[in-house]
């Protein structure tokens, strides 16, 4: 891997309840075994946390959001802000391994590649819940099973793991503003970005497994009743980038996790319970019959807004 390329790497945050992690995910982008051309951190809509990275970031270009408030504006400011080819994104709750960006980068040798996403990994604050089977892991924002163990073309990638070509980006406008993370809200903004993407462009995304960070899981994303409100969201924020979709561009990604995924954790982990493999192994079974309830009560009520709007 060479020992610089042309790539800026955009840190969105905004709240100071996470500074310590914030200043991990700095240090680990600064020491990458490739030299990023700069590390962008921007700060969303909170002076006093602006004024602290500003003073304490050395070698740091720290941003405020001039968007809306969200995850999306947050991210585009940086990333408009950026003058390299490529551009990664990183969440300020997140970890990478000093390999990263050189393996993120790689695909990108490929003129038909747009973008590409890495391997994220969970670091739990205290332990895995057995009920929660790999297939699901997607709720506490890390890779999961069925995703390829190699370097291979996918649909879409995580913005917490993500590089793109600046051209492909600002040629579509960066994120969607308006359609995103805010609040108790949590719509699929990356995703929507990497099918616009690729509609607009004709390229493709890569998954690069070689390329991994760590994501933190506090302890309130471990609970089932979180669990439960992440699936429900997730139902409702697919609905939501379905009407913003083309008539021709199926979900297929998802209606093949439903139709074959799902199905195959379920079925699995009731004979590893019969076999007498572990009692959690019924939990689990039963975890991805409760996913798909929630998301499905998700999915219905945002239709139903969406008929009465």
């Amino acid at each position: 891997m060479a020992d610089s390329i042309d790539v800026s790497v955009v840190i969105p945050t905004h709240s100071e309840r996470r500074w310590a992690s914030l200043c991990r995910t700095v240090a680990s982008a600064q020491a990458q075994l490739v030299t990023p051309v700069e590390i962008i951190v921007v700060v969303d809509h909170n002076p006093e946390l602006f004024e602290r990275a500003k003073g304490e970031f050395a070698g740091v270009t720290v941003l405020e959001n001039e968007s809306a408030q969200g995850a999306s504006g947050n991210r585009n400011t940086g990333a408009f802000h950026a003058r390299s080819e490529l551009i990664a994104f990183l969440d300020d709750d997140t970890v990478a391994h000093p390999t990263w960006l050189g393996h993120l980068a790689a695909p990108f040798s490929d003129p038909a590649v747009v973008g590409a996403g890495g391997l994220i990994v969970p670091a739990w604050a205290d332990h895995r819940p057995s009920w929660l089977p790999d297939e699901l892991l997607w709720t506490v924002g890390v890779s999961y099973a069925g995703m390829p163990t190699s370097i291979a073309e996918i649909r879409n990638v995580w913005s917490a793991s993500m590089m793109i070509r600046r051209e492909a980006f600002e040629r579509v406008g960066g994120f969607r503003v308006g359609f995103g993370k805010l609040g108790d809200q949590n719509r699929p903004e990356d995703t929507e970005l990497c099918l616009r993407i690729s509609a607009e462009t004709g390229g493709h995304w890569m998954y690069v497994p070689d390329s991994v960070i760590e994501h933190d899981v506090p302890l309130d994303r471990s609970t089932f009743r979180f669990f439960l409100r992440r699936c429900f969201a997730e139902g409702r924020g697919k609905v939501q980038m379905a009407g913003l979709l083309p008539r021709d561009q199926k979900l297929g990604a998802e209606q093949d996790y439903l139709r074959r995924t799902l199905p195959r954790a379920v079925a699995r982990n009731i004979k590893a319970a019969t076999l007498g493999r572990g009692g959690y192994h019924a939990l689990r079974a039963v975890t991805v019959i409760a996913a798909v309830a929630a998301a499905g009560v998700g999915g219905g009520v945002e239709a139903l807004a969406a008929t009465r709007a």
